[in-house]
């Protein structure tokens, strides 16, 4: 007798595999070839319990998802200022920013599990003050870092009985960007609830052969854009073009170097330009309650720079680095996270297997700079001995949208999207541009936070 004649009602995945944007059989093949990945899988699994589909699509590159992996182990469970209830909490705060119901389901479900009260759940005015007062960081830090001052440094270290310490708000900076970070990765790559989770099954019987219902109206059928002969064909020579920008670039950079006045006038410019790169369609999306109970001023978004004339000072690396100041800031007070994020933030940065779509033995060093400092352009930041000159050169106008979007407003990042740009690359291209978007707007982030936490020290 079946289970259904029992009257016993059979859950029914919602989605096509762990990512909306990428084929299954794409990436459960990567365990399948890889011994390293499997390994790592079997891991993370010994460890957590379960296999995330985060983790199923950073297996495309194994090195990487290693690092990954430790750093957020170490962040949750391992010994820290900070109670392991607080760090789920902090979580959720931050994931909800971006309305990142996947991340926010799952640290709801871990909090519980570690023993957190359930009516902090309810929201955030029925969490402690102490993290009530957080709120205001996590806001900041999620849509506009560069307002960060000292002062707001101060009000959570003074705060009375409701103060944090230096190595617990360090703790709580580094969670808080990584899951503003992690919320971008989640939407890049169009990430999947499993299917125990809140959004990931259904009781009702498929429907139009096989597909889900909301697949269809999201476009979001089981066609795989790199087999769509018209659309490679509209695009062949893509790679090739930006293959010889490249060379082009190199050869200019032996020629001759830019001025100092001029290589500045060429940053101030593209970071005005980046202000004007709109995000996905520019709506304004009204986040469920569900989510927006965890977090104050659901309004509050990424602004630019520049609208209504604002003017931000540029924040020279020269200054204030991570490799300089921020990372042994981070080491002194919370031990063994600034190694543990340096290496991460190395291993996105310098990742390479040395291909461009179907070519081999490329050097991509030029291309994984322009995309890093690109990013951090749009954030103020400056690298005196960059020419911003090449990232017009080397970064097209669908992409610019597509990095804007997912660094600065994730929740609106759409599949049409993902399959505009880089339209003859592969899908593991294409997740570790999301990793050098997730990593550099991490490092963004933490350079903002880490240097009002050095200014109010000194």
């Amino acid at each position: 007798m079946l289970l259904q004649d029992l009257g016993v009602r059979i859950p029914r995945p919602l989605a096509n595999g762990p990512s909306r944007f990428i084929p299954e059989k794409e990436i459960l093949q990567v365990s399948k070839v890889d011994v390293r990945t499997q390994t790592i899988f079997e891991d993370a699994f010994a460890a957590l319990g379960r296999l995330d589909n985060i983790s199923l699509v950073m297996g495309f590159h194994p090195q990487y998802l290693e690092s990954f992996l430790r750093t957020q182990h170490y962040l949750l469970q391992m010994d820290g200022p900070l109670s392991l209830y607080y760090r789920h909490y902090i979580g959720i705060m931050a994931a909800a920013r971006h309305q990142c119901s996947y991340l926010v389901n799952l640290h709801v479900n871990d909090f519980l599990q570690v023993g957190g009260d359930p009516k902090w759940l309810n929201g955030l005015d029925g969490a402690p003050q102490k993290l009530q007062h957080l709120g205001e960081l996590n806001k900041i830090l999620a849509h506009r870092p560069w307002l960060l001052t000292k002062t707001h440094i101060e009000q959570l270290l003074k705060a009375e009985e409701h103060s944090w310490s230096l190595a617990e708000l360090i703790h709580a900076v580094v969670l808080l960007t990584h899951y503003h970070s992690l919320a971008s990765f989640t939407f890049g790559c169009g990430i999947s609830p499993e299917i125990h989770s809140e959004g990931g099954h259904t009781f009702r019987p498929p429907s139009v052969g096989q597909y889900c219902v909301c697949d269809i109206a999201n476009g979001n059928g089981h066609a795989n854009h790199h087999d769509d002969m018209s659309a490679n064909q509209e695009v062949s020579g893509e790679v090739e073009v930006l293959m010889e920008k490249m060379k082009q670039l190199q050869e200019c950079r032996d020629e001759e170097e830019a001025s100092q006045e001029e290589m500045a006038t060429r940053f101030e410019r593209e970071k005005t330009e980046s202000m004007l790169v709109a995000t996905a369609e520019d709506e304004e999306g009204v986040p469920s309650r569900d989510v927006s109970r965890h977090f104050e001023d659901p309004s509050y978004g990424y602004k630019d720079f520049s609208r209504r004339g604002e003017h931000v000072p540029t924040f020279r690396v020269q200054d204030y680095s991570w490799e300089d100041h921020g990372y042994s800031l981070v080491n002194r007070l919370y031990p063994d996270v600034g190694q543990l994020l340096d290496e991460k933030f190395q291993m996105a940065y310098n990742l390479t297997y040395n291909t461009m779509a179907m070519h081999k033995d490329v050097d991509t060093s030029m291309l994984r700079r322009a995309i890093w400092n690109y990013i951090h352009c749009m954030f103020g930041i400056r690298y005196d001995d960059y020419d911003y000159g090449e990232i017009n050169q080397l970064l097209d106008r669908s992409f610019k949208v597509y990095i804007k979007t997912m660094v600065c407003s994730p929740e609106k990042t759409t599949k049409r999207m993902y399959e505009s740009f880089w339209r003859q690359f592969q899908h593991s291209e294409k997740v570790h541009v999301n990793l050098l978007l997730m990593e550099a707007r991490m490092q963004a982030e933490l350079l903002y936070a880490l240097r009002a936490i050095t200014r109010y020290m000194t």
